[in-house]
């Protein structure tokens, strides 16, 4: 029996502009939908319906099969059901049950998917979809209550259950979707998910509550030398500690970790090849790099533009590059590569769109972390700092 799992992302969003490829961990928000669905063991194909380029070569890149939605099923009024048998009629006949699973969930799970989609396989119920517990007390404009007697309201133990349809994802005979037109028909049966993984975005402070929660709730991959071709570091704070001593004449010294060096040696022997990208100006981040044996492109002021140019330049695909950074002016650079990697110590807004946040902070064997996670091995070292003068 045939599993389809059907992704619904179009181009246009009032919410949040460009919401389907809004990042969220370092990953556009269609790219999760699409990894979730490809990691379920019971989905069998993974189809993304768009009207939108972009999204289409996101999904595309993320393993999915795309398929272009016409016009009259991509306005604000088309409902997800048209989407859903559009996909179904034109790329997979074939199927017999279809998830539709909606990528402005960021933090759904593929093991969740298994459990709606299960039920449904095995003939316990004609369609399911993801719900959670909910312990509110829900009212009317008009100070009315829903689910509860505001004068005599029983304990949260005493009250019957109540689930909270998540919004992730739906199970549905396409049988069933084809007679009735909508998800929800014969025995209709909610799965309970973890609540504390539950989150839509449909507004802009939602995309901002998911990238805060990312680096709590993701279960991050290391990305390993199949999934990369270059690694570029950040100097201040990424390389060093982002402090700077200045002495009694003026002269500036900074602090890097001999450790982090070794982890850039053993990058470059293992074949990626390492850049050094900062605004700094000082002579001190190109005596770092050649005593590293590595370029350094520096007094940068538009990082993303000079990343992507030196990645073209060198035939690397921007999706197989990590960036390793710590503060907001790296963030033009996490928007475009493959695996954002913040230092622990990374400003917040840079820890919240990084794919990765390592456990060392910069300047104190960050880039040595990498390294040994990137080639899945320690990289053995002495622990003891070395100063640099500028």
């Amino acid at each position: 029996m045939t599993v389809v799992a059907v992704i619904p992302a179009r181009g246009g969003s009032r919410g949040v502009p460009g919401k389907n490829v809004s990042l969220v961990g370092g990953r556009a928000l269609v790219a999760r939908a699409v990894d979730a669905a490809r990691r379920a063991e019971l989905v069998d194909r993974v189809l993304v319906s768009t009207d939108d380029r972009l999204i289409a070569e996101v999904a595309r890149e993320a393993g999915a099969e795309v398929v272009v939605r016409p016009d009259e099923l991509a306005g604000d009024t088309a409902s997800s059901e048209s989407a859903l048998l559009h996909a179904l009629d034109t790329s997979a006949p074939e199927a017999v049950v279809a998830l539709l699973v909606q990528c402005t969930s960021p933090f759904l799970d593929s093991g969740d998917l298994d459990c709606v989609a299960r039920p449904v396989l095995d003939g316990e119920a004609d369609c399911a979809f993801t719900a959670a517990p909910s312990h509110g007390f829900l009212w009317r404009p008009d100070g009315t209550g829903i689910n509860h007697d505001p004068v005599h309201r029983a304990r949260r133990q005493d009250r019957p259950v109540e689930l909270r349809e998540t919004g992730a994802a739906y199970a549905m005979r396409i049988s069933g979707l084809r007679r009735h037109g909508h998800r929800f028909f014969g025995r209709v049966l909610p799965v309970v998910v973890d609540a504390g993984r539950t989150l839509e975005i449909d507004e802009p402070d939602d995309l901002a509550r998911a990238r805060l929660l990312s680096p709590l709730l993701d279960r991050p991959r290391d990305p390993g030398l199949r999934d990369l071709d270059a690694v570029v570091l950040d100097f201040d704070g990424t390389l060093t500690d982002d402090r700077v001593t200045v002495d009694q004449d003026g002269r500036e010294a900074v602090t890097v970790h001999r450790g982090d060096g070794l982890g850039v040696t053993a990058l470059c022997r293992a074949g990626l090849d390492v850049l050094i990208l900062s605004t700094e100006r000082n002579p001190v981040v190109q005596a770092r790099a050649r005593k590293l044996n590595v370029p350094a492109l520096t007094g940068i002021d538009h990082k993303g533009t000079a990343l992507a140019q030196w990645c073209a330049e060198h035939g690397h695909a921007l999706r197989r590059t990590a960036f390793v950074g710590n503060d907001v002016n790296d963030l033009p650079c996490f928007d475009i590569v493959g695996w954002p990697i913040a230092v622990a110590d990374a400003h917040h807004s840079v820890r919240a769109r990084a794919r990765i946040v390592t456990a060392a902070p910069g300047g104190h064997g960050a880039v040595r972390e990498v390294a040994s996670r990137v080639l899945g091995k320690d990289i053995r070292d002495g622990s003891e700092p070395l100063a640099l003068h500028r």
